[in-house]
């Protein structure tokens, strides 16, 4: 689980933990990362906190073998960690740019790529493996100002699709959030015009994978959108 000391990626570690999950929590600052870890939502399972820059592919290897030592298999895999830096196109820096393909579009592939054989052991013991991507709304509409974030979340909508039809036959499921705004901190730049409480709970899009949980292994559902109150609906 990326992402996980705060926002989406708590709230989904938190209702895993509730499921029975023994968990491996990953986030880039530890402080934050071991008081999550801490917390009473996890005390009736098993937890490994791992402070790790999903940018690193050295970092994103070393997670995956400190899952295995730990717990030796996988069952479910969840692809949180996501940031955005917004800027119209002339203001796009390169550091920037790099950063978020880094760690929105080839963290996830990467964690696949490392985690692949667990999965397919998961997927042939039960045939209900299952790997979640947090993408955005933007990842179906690119939105002005975050065309770099957009195109990094489109990518990984294209990018799942590809996984549930390669590895599906493996029993291995996959499935792609794209939520709208979500009362966490990460939206805090727009609620002076979007009213908080219009905003999807990050306890929403929790809810939202543990039904996922819940399907029978002849069951996919490959993509989750997720608009908030008042918002009209995809073109």
């Amino acid at each position: 689980m990326t992402g996980a000391s705060s926002g989406i990626g708590l709230a989904i570690a938190g209702m895993l933990a509730d499921e029975g999950y023994d968990l491996t929590l990953a986030s880039r600052t530890e402080e934050k990362l071991l008081a999550a870890a801490a917390s009473d939502a996890f005390g009736a399972v098993e937890t490994l906190a791992v402070a790790t820059d999903v940018g690193d592919p050295e970092a994103i290897a070393a997670l995956v073998d400190a899952h295995r030592e730990r717990f030796g298999r996988l069952d479910v895999l969840v692809n949180n960690a996501g940031l955005g830096v917004a800027g119209e196109l002339g203001q796009i820096k390169d550091k920037h740019l790099s950063l978020q393909l880094s760690v929105n579009l080839r963290a996830p592939i990467l964690f696949y790529r490392e985690a692949e054989q667990m999965l397919r052991a998961a997927g042939a013991e039960h045939g209900e493996a299952l790997v979640v991507n947090t993408a955005s709304i933007t990842g179906k509409i690119g939105e002005p100002g975050l065309g770099v974030y957009s195109a990094t979340k489109h990518g990984l909508v294209g990018f799942t699709q590809a996984m549930q039809l390669e590895l599906g036959p493996a029993g291995i499921k996959s499935c792609v959030l794209c939520p709208a705004f979500v009362d966490t901190a990460l939206s805090d730049y727009v609620k002076d015009s979007v009213a908080p409480e219009t905003m999807i709970r990050a306890e929403d899009v929790a809810e939202s994978v543990r039904a996922l949980l819940r399907l029978s292994s002849a069951a996919v559902i490959p993509e989750i959108v997720m608009l908030q109150r008042g918002m009209a609906g995809l073109p």
